[in-house]
């Protein structure tokens, strides 16, 4: 009534406090419009220090209503955390400035602007610590620990984690999805806690963090967050090699979720071609990968790629799977990103062995780097298959004890998983070597 009567001053607070409202019940679509309409109708009143102010609080709370219905890469996102820094910029330092830093920093992230979140996410921290507020340390480290395993830097991301789980207070951060991110920080740190120590090489640890990060999500009883949560999941088990699992957990987001389908579609596609309807797998995963590119969803993509290349390869499309895994390694070292990077080089190595002999050599060179960047990362689970692939080719050379003494010491560096896929495989080819 407020706003068919143009009656502006209460047809804002009307709409604003509707849209609060409305996030708080993830009823996200409805917040949206009735935050934009806030804002819409707060242009009808003459500028004032007063009216920037609201205009900043509504942009704030417009944030996580727009990732949960949009997704962090969408360019409405940006736009509106862009446009709250310049409100921002109006106040100094403002208490709003916070979560406008934190919006921006992820946005830069998912679009592959990974050292624009790095900067970001050091003035984050820096903010956090001067007033040494717990909450908001909590979310400098969670900005961190996201941009982090997107540049591959895993063990400082894995401080970062930790950080985070010595901070968080279910209690008292629930509220946090409303403000950041539109997902829960503590379900975020235990799905970033099970990649990073797949990768790190601990795969029983990482089982657990994934398992909690799920328990804890349908606890919290928050839509946007359980859909993450089972995103990740998803994820987390085609590392493993768990298809059942992957299965589980893609048809349930699928169900919940409204945003970030591209990605469990993508999976959806990969169980298809596990499971003998190559084409139909291939299809569904290509135009899933073709969304995540555009999106420029970067952490996800390299991984997307991988397995993409993985299922051509296996289809005897190699030409095209050398397209896919060449174009994701220039598409991430654009942004600086380097997830996943060892098994991108590992992929490459393969393909140009098949292709033909005179690539014999190029090949190799891409599975030495492998095992250089993996090392690198201290990523273990990476490094264990790249120097399977390098022992495989070293055995067809007729260097077999090289190929047994390089496969022998990193698998004796696992003290755990020795059941998943990947371990199971290394213990059958160290078998054949011996």
């Amino acid at each position: 009534h407020a706003l068919r009567g143009e009656l502006w001053e209460q047809a804002v607070e009307y709409l604003h406090q509707a849209g609060k409202k409305a996030s708080a019940r993830s009823a996200n679509p409805q917040a949206t419009t009735y935050l934009e309409q806030a804002l819409a109708a707060l242009n009808h009143i003459p500028e004032s220090r007063q009216t920037i102010e609201k205009a900043l609080d509504i942009r704030v709370d417009l944030g996580p209503a727009l990732i949960a219905t949009s997704g962090l890469a969408a360019p409405e996102v940006k736009e509106n955390y862009t446009r709250a820094r310049v409100l921002c910029d109006q106040f100094g330092e403002t208490p709003q400035l916070f979560p406008v830093l934190w919006g921006l920093a992820r946005t830069h992230d998912v679009r592959g602007e990974l050292s624009v979140g790095a900067e970001l996410g050091g003035e984050l921290l820096t903010l956090a610590q001067k007033v040494q507020d717990p909450g908001l340390l909590l979310e400098a480290h969670h900005e961190l620990w996201a941009n982090l395993s997107a540049l591959g830097e895993l063990t400082t991301a894995r401080l970062h984690v930790e950080q985070g789980f010595a901070l968080y207070d279910r209690r008292k951060h629930r509220q946090h999805a409303f403000l950041y991110g539109g997902h829960d920080p503590g379900v975020c740190c235990a799905f970033h806690a099970a990649d990073l120590l797949w990768q790190l090489g601990y795969p029983d640890q990482a089982l657990q963090k994934s398992r909690d990060s799920v328990i804890i999500a349908r606890e919290l009883a928050h839509s946007s967050t359980l859909s993450f949560a089972l995103s990740f999941a998803a994820w987390f088990h085609q590392f493993l090699g768990d298809r059942d699992a992957v299965k589980a957990h893609v048809e349930e987001h699928i169900a919940l979720a409204t945003v970030g389908r591209a990605n469990t579609e993508f999976l959806r596609g990969w169980l298809l071609a596990e499971e003998g309807d190559v084409v139909a797998g291939i299809t569904q995963m290509s135009k899933s990968l073709v969304n995540q590119q555009a999106g420029r969803v970067s952490l996800r993509f390299a991984h997307s790629a991988a397995m993409m290349a993985e299922a051509l390869r296996k289809s005897a499309r190699s030409s095209e799977a050398l397209n896919v895994v060449t174009e994701a390694i220039a598409t991430s070292q654009r942004g600086g990103g380097r997830y996943f990077e060892a098994e991108l080089h590992r992929i490459k190595g393969e393909l140009l062995l098949g292709q033909s002999p005179c690539a014999g050599e190029a090949g190799e060179n891409c599975l030495v780097q492998a095992l250089e960047i993996a090392s690198r990362q201290s990523a273990k689970s990476l490094e264990l298959r790249a120097s399977m692939s390098l022992s495989r080719l070293w055995q067809r050379q007729g260097k077999r004890d090289e190929a047994r003494k390089l496969l022998a010491e990193i698998y004796g560096w696992f003290t755990e998983g020795f059941e998943t896929a990947d371990l199971r495989e290394a213990r059958t080819l160290l078998e054949e070597l011996s």
